[in-house]
């Protein structure tokens, strides 16, 4: 009898039976979840996740179908190539400022992509404004303040440079297919206005450099021939011999080819570092052409300066006269030299055709871009399905926590509290 009661006892504590028939115990020791039990959740709920998908997939159908359609017009442009041998074949025969070309067309102003210039030229403050304005786009996007219309506008537009072909894609959507082409190309248009105001390429700078220093030139000669002029009257035409012509017309090309070598270094400057070997090479050209003009007794920052012109050659009325030859002469071959130089930049310039051209106009789209029905609808599909499917586990687990009586007590008391 003591043995029965010994073996009785174990087996009344590890009864299978009995711990099945306490439910909330079962379901207090299982904590983890199987995929088989998340799997015959899903079943269970199949009619329900499957009614809420398809219900989610025709919604976004019928939504793709009343949205409105966008259409996007796209304009293709080509940048100029940076390209000077035109103006390296004319610069050749000036001798003294044949470097400054070569200098500007050797790739010291290349950038590591030469598009990027021009995206940022179609993306500035001008040329949207100038949309905005032209286009009244202030009316059309209801905006009160130019920086928002200009905020508008930007989400209407792309600027792309990052393809194979090197090509500039310029992208504009738009509810009228018309309207999208119409500001498409219109943006080309703004941009070449603005481009006509500045110097962007290599030639249209040195052309830019050139033009102006060939202008202060052409004053300075109309200023000396005319206090020439004024000394012919005053004093009367005077014939100078063989060596002091010679001597002025030495001083004067050595004075002109300093000024030259002047103006050189001072373009040389803009995309030359001091440590350049052609720029080190003009300073000691500059440095002998001055010693030059030292023996002759010439200054080069004095129009006036004296020259070692025999005095019994040339009578002492004369003197005047020889100084306003000599400053005609001089100026005269500043004027030749930039005038030859300009001309070499306005070739390049022209070589390198227009600032920018268009490869495909932007023409009126033959179907929308927006919206894309396919994606919309199949896009939609798969999110419901998901959150059906994900709705579904947390019905079931808030039932699995409702079956254990320890966490049905901590959901009645978070209702509780939630509800008060």
């Amino acid at each position: 009898m003591p043995t029965e009661t010994f073996l009785d006892k174990p087996q009344m504590h590890i009864n299978p039976a009995n711990q099945a028939s306490s439910p909330g115990l079962a379901e207090g020791d299982d904590e983890e979840i199987s995929i088989l039990d998340l799997l015959i959740d899903v079943a269970v709920r199949k009619k329900i996740i499957l009614g809420v998908t398809a219900a989610i997939a025709v919604a976004s159908a019928a939504i793709s179908f009343i949205l409105p359609p966008r259409y996007t017009a796209m304009v293709s442009l080509l940048p100029p190539q940076q390209d000077s041998s035109m103006g390296l074949a004319l610069a050749s025969q000036l001798g003294t400022l044949s470097s400054v070309s070569s200098l500007a067309s050797g790739g010291g102003l290349s950038l590591k992509n030469p598009n990027d210039i021009y995206v940022g030229m179609l993306k500035s403050r001008t040329i949207e404004d100038a949309m905005v304005q032209r286009y009244g786009l202030m009316q059309e996007y209801h905006k009160k303040l130019p920086s928002d219309a200009r905020k508008a506008f930007e989400n209407h537009v792309t600027v792309d440079d990052s393809g194979k072909d090197n090509l500039l894609h310029i992208a504009f959507e738009d509810r009228d297919r018309q309207r999208a082409a119409e500001l498409a190309n219109g943006y080309v248009d703004q941009f070449r206005l603005l481009s006509q105001h500045l110097a962007i390429t290599e030639a249209s700078q040195r052309r830019l450099f050139f033009q102006k220093e060939l202008e202060q030139s052409k004053n300075d000669l109309a200023n000396a021939e005319e206090a020439l002029k004024q000394t012919e009257q005053n004093t009367g035409l005077i014939q100078l011999d063989s060596q002091a012509k010679a001597l002025i017309q030495s001083a004067a090309e050595l004075r002109a080819q300093i000024a030259a070598k002047e103006v050189m270094i001072r373009g040389m400057q803009t995309y030359a570092t001091g440590e350049n070997a052609q720029y080190l090479e003009a300073h000691q050209e500059l440095d002998g052409l001055r010693a030059q003009l030292a023996k002759l007794g010439g200054a080069e920052d004095n129009a006036s300066g004296n020259l070692l012109v025999p005095r019994g050659n040339v009578p002492e009325a004369g003197l005047e006269y020889v100084r306003k030859e000599r400053d005609v002469k001089y100026y005269e071959t500043i004027f030749e030299i930039l005038a030859k130089q300009f001309e070499a930049a306005k070739l390049d310039e022209a070589k390198e055709g227009s600032l920018i051209q268009v490869v495909d106009p932007a023409i009126p789209p033959d179907k929308p871009s927006f919206p894309k029905r396919g994606l919309i609808v199949l896009g939609c599909t798969g999110a419901g399905l998901v959150i059906a499917v994900f709705v579904s586990f947390l019905i079931s687990g808030f039932a699995r926590l409702k079956r254990n009586p320890e966490t049905a007590a901590k959901l009645s008391t978070l209702r509780r509290h939630f509800s008060s």
